[in-house]
């Protein structure tokens, strides 16, 4: 039974969050506070309780954009703890999520909640909390229902898009963020992985931050020894180690 603490500065937000929280089996208690501040008044105190104390805290589910000390500011704080409670952000906002999981967080969930998607981050605090009592962590698990499309989370709804639709993708850590035609989405899946996975579906690296779809390169364009090609609209540079192999392939494409 996991001990919860919900961060929101938004009233209506965090009662969600507590009602849904509230809901879950798993949860044993929960409690909400209105500000990283007052969060992080209580963890201190769950700390000074200890793991099996009154006042022990699990996990932290945790809103991003807040007045004065935002999640991410919190998050930093409590990596300097000894044995910190787990985290778990909860936003309206998709573009922290390459910071929110440097700083370890279990999840990241977007608003408005899903009480699937919230009964999904749960049962990863499990997971990971069950993890650390046999002193391992757990693998990151990737799932792709079928080699034509890709889930992504959008707004609290996973959606699938079609790898045909790709235009290029770029590295961000161990993430990657799909572009498309008509926006982008950012996965938990790194840029080597999907390198490998789509190279018979015609993608290929450019740089070590670019891998682009060969259909959708329109202009191959050079200039003063630099290598650069147009793709969905958008210019991007080729390293001198992808050049003369691009270059080829496009050649030969048909």
């Amino acid at each position: 039974m996991l001990r919860a603490l919900a961060v929101d500065d938004e009233r209506p937000s965090l009662e969600e969050l507590l009602y849904l929280l509230t809901a879950d089996p798993r949860i044993g208690s929960v409690e909400g506070a209105g500000d990283a501040t007052e969060a992080l008044r209580r963890i201190n105190r769950a700390l000074e309780s200890g793991p099996q104390g009154p006042e022990a805290v699990d996990v932290v589910f945790l809103d991003i954009q807040m007045p004065g000390l935002d999640g991410l500011d919190l998050a930093r704080l409590l990596t300097g703890f000894a044995r910190p409670p787990l985290v778990v952000f909860v936003t309206a906002h998709e573009d922290f999520a390459v910071q929110a999981f440097d700083l370890k967080a279990v999840d990241y969930v977007l608003k408005p909640v899903r009480k699937e998607r919230l009964a999904e981050a749960v049962r990863r605090v499990v997971e990971r909390r069950a993890a650390e009592l046999r002193g391992a962590a757990p693998p990151i698990p990737v799932h792709e229902p079928d080699p034509d499309h890709i889930p992504v989370e959008l707004g609290g709804v996973t959606r699938f898009v079609a790898v045909d639709d790709i235009t290029h993708v770029e590295a961000r850590g161990d993430y990657a963020r799909l572009h498309t035609d008509r926006g982008s989405h950012l996965v938990r899946i790194p840029l080597s992985t999907l390198e490998e996975r789509w190279r018979a579906r015609g993608f290929v690296r450019i740089h070590r931050r670019h891998l682009v779809a060969l259909r959708h390169i329109g202009e191959l364009r050079l200039d003063a020894g630099t290598v650069s090609v147009l793709v969905g609209g958008e210019e991007l540079q080729v390293s001198r180690r992808h050049a003369r192999e691009l270059r080829d392939l496009l050649m030969r494409r048909p």
